[in-house]
Formats: C-alpha cells, sequence, structure tokens
C-alpha cells in the first residue's frame, strides 16, 4: 500500500473540490440584517431596537397613583421592583384600539436611572428587516409619534416605524407625570 504524505493528500483534496464545484452558483453576498421587538400601536407597526427592551409581560395588577396625568396607568411590583405603567397610546393621544386586554403587553424599558414600563395593544415578535430597506419617511404619524421614530423598515409595503425609547425619555411631557 502506498503511502501518500499529508501534505499531498490534501492538495489532491483541494483539486478534486475545485474540480466538482466548476458549474456551482457562488455564494451569494450576505445580507446585513436589523433586528427589533415588533409591536402594535392604534393600528400602527412599530419596532424598537432589541436592547431597548429588557422584558416584555402581560399587562400587571398596578395601583393608581393620584394626582398623575390620565397616561399613567399606576404602578406594578415586578420582582420586588416598583414599575411605573404607563399607557403609550394614551400618551400620544392616539384611538384607542377596542383590543382585549389579554392581548395588551407592557415593553420593559430600562435605561440609566429610568425604569418604566409602556402598554402597547400587542407584541408582534422579533422582527427582521434588510437594512438597506430603511427610510427616514415617518408620514402617517401625528406630531407627538413622530419625535420618537427615526424612519421605518419597509417590508410587504408595508412600513414599520423606528421607535426610538431614548427621544420618549428626552421628552419632558413624558417624564413630568404630575397633572396638573
Amino acid at each position: 500500500m502506498e503511502t501518500i504524505a499529508p501534505f499531498e493528500l490534501l492538495r489532491k483534496l483541494e483539486t478534486r473540490s475545485k474540480q466538482t464545484a466548476i458549474g456551482l452558483p457562488e455564494q451569494a453576498e450576505a445580507i446585513q440584517l436589523w433586528n427589533g421587538v415588533g409591536f402594535s400601536l392604534a393600528g400602527l407597526r412599530f419596532v424598537v431596537a432589541m436592547g431597548e427592551v429588557v422584558e416584555i409581560l402581560h399587562l400587571p395588577k398596578a395601583t393608581q397613583v393620584p394626582g398623575v396625568k390620565n397616561w399613567m396607568h399606576g404602578v406594578a411590583n415586578v420582582r420586588g421592583r416598583l414599575l411605573p405603567v404607563m399607557d403609550l397610546g394614551q400618551f400620544f393621544k392616539l384611538p384607542t384600539q377596542s383590543r382585549a386586554v389579554r392581548e395588551k403587553r407592557v415593553l420593559i424599558i430600562e435605561q440609566d436611572d429610568f425604569f418604566s414600563g409602556l402598554i402597547v395593544d400587542g407584541v408582534l415578535g422579533m422582527q427582521y428587516f434588510p437594512v438597506t430597506s430603511f427610510t427616514t419617511e415617518t408620514s402617517g404619524l401625528t406630531d407627538s409619534v413622530q419625535r420618537c421614530v427615526s424612519g421605518s423598515y419597509v417590508r410587504d409595503d408595508t412600513h414599520w416605524h423606528v421607535f426610538e425609547t431614548s427621544a420618549l425619555l428626552a421628552d419632558s411631557s413624558f417624564v413630568d407625570i404630575a397633572s396638573g
């Protein structure tokens, strides 16, 4: 039995592989994707970057707080932490959807010292978009919502508005919950 040096064996294997690969399609360039959590609000579709949402909950039981604006749903105890829960649709003065309470969800955001829950009409799961489908187009949104949207991704002629929680937290009317 003839012994072939390992290097020579690898060279023959490479040559044979290249010969059999002739005619096969070349590998297409990988598409870069952006991903986030999809949610609905007043019939519109939004997506928030993965790193901005720390948890998604069913609507927890909350204690109402006197002397606050109507969009402040209350405060809930979530694993020993007090979570202020705000109704995002009411904050933006969007028309309410006739959705069952069991379909509503709370997106928990935590940035620096800010820990809060945002009530949305529903969560639409993980969404992936080619980065090339991003547009700065934000038409069809009220001015109040538009301040918190950086653009949208388009898929199947549907705009998924990119919601920026940092813009929401920078909005003084959101941070000031006291009615007055």
